[in-house]
């Protein structure tokens, strides 16, 4: 792998800078109400990454009380479809496939010459990571331009969530070449559900000037300690439709997905690099 001076330059500074510091800076900047920052905010941001506006449940910039209300904000009732068989898994958020396939040995790739373990992602804890062992994932990485709210992939039930502390590196496709077990070692929060199809878990990945992760029965994650914390669930209540939000970034991120083995067969179509919309099919065929 090699990479640009510029790029190199890019990702020895990400080890030198301050991480949460910065990310407090910009939750602070992305909370302001302050007409004149704001606005220049979101217009600005809307303008270079070319956002589209057009699906946005509030198209008009001036609407969106901050710019996290921007970022995260809804889209019309039909800017997005599923397929009619509820059983069919979908993509949970708008953006693109950096990797997916099998989990093999327990090893997830994260690039060429790169990958971790699963065990890692998930905070360490082997009897979990063992479920997943030679299972199935998708690593999918939303861009600042995307869609940033999180729907569930298929119905499932929440069994537990796990908060495992880390550093915020950036997440786009030159640091995930760069940097070794950049996922595994990035701020996360892992959810686990249990569906028609086996266990599944959701990592919900921090990353560079990423203000919080939030989640739909629990608000935004920001422990106090800052160490792994896990959280059993027993709740019906905590169930899911597919389609379903369940989380969202307050700034860009990604999401790592975990199957059990022999639970789908991803498509031809989600290959790395390749785009992806909330609701599209992930598989070819249904529950193998």
């Amino acid at each position: 792998m090699t990479l640009r001076l510029k790029d190199r330059l890019f990702v020895a500074s990400q080890y030198l800078a301050p991480h949460h510091a910065l990310s407090r800076l910009a939750g602070a900047l992305a909370e302001s109400e302050w007409g004149p920052l704001k606005r220049r905010f979101i217009s600005t941001f809307a303008r270079h990454y070319q956002v589209n506006m057009s699906e946005a449940e509030r198209p008009n910039l001036d609407d969106y009380r901050n710019f996290n209300d921007f970022f995260t904000r809804s889209l019309t009732a039909d800017a997005r479809s599923f397929p009619d068989d509820a059983r069919t898994l979908c993509s949970p958020v708008d953006g693109s496939v950096s990797q997916a396939g099998a989990i093999t040995d327990g090893r997830i790739i994260q690039a060429k010459q790169q990958s971790f373990t699963v065990t890692e992602l998930l905070g360490g804890d082997a009897e979990q990571a063992r479920r997943y062992r030679d299972g199935e994932f998708a690593t999918l990485y939303l861009s600042p331009k995307d869609y940033h709210r999180i729907h569930m992939p298929c119905d499932g039930t929440l069994v537990r969530t796990t908060f495992v502390p880390g550093r915020l590196f950036s997440v786009n496709g030159t640091t995930a070449e760069a940097v070794p077990r950049l996922f595994a070692r990035n701020e996360r929060l892992v959810c686990e559900f249990q569906t028609e199809r086996g266990r599944m878990v959701m990592v919900l990945v921090g990353a560079m000037i990423v203000a919080s992760i939030e989640t739909t029965w629990a608000g935004v994650v920001a422990p106090m300690r800052r160490q792994i914390q896990h959280l059993n669930y027993n709740n019906p209540q905590l169930t899911f439709s597919r389609g379903e939000e369940m989380g969202r970034f307050r700034l860009g991120s990604t999401v790592v997905m975990l199957f059990e083995p022999n639970t789908l067969a991803w498509s031809e179509a989600i290959s790395p690099g390749k785009q992806v919309q909330l609701g599209q099919p992930l598989e070819d065929s249904i529950g193998l």
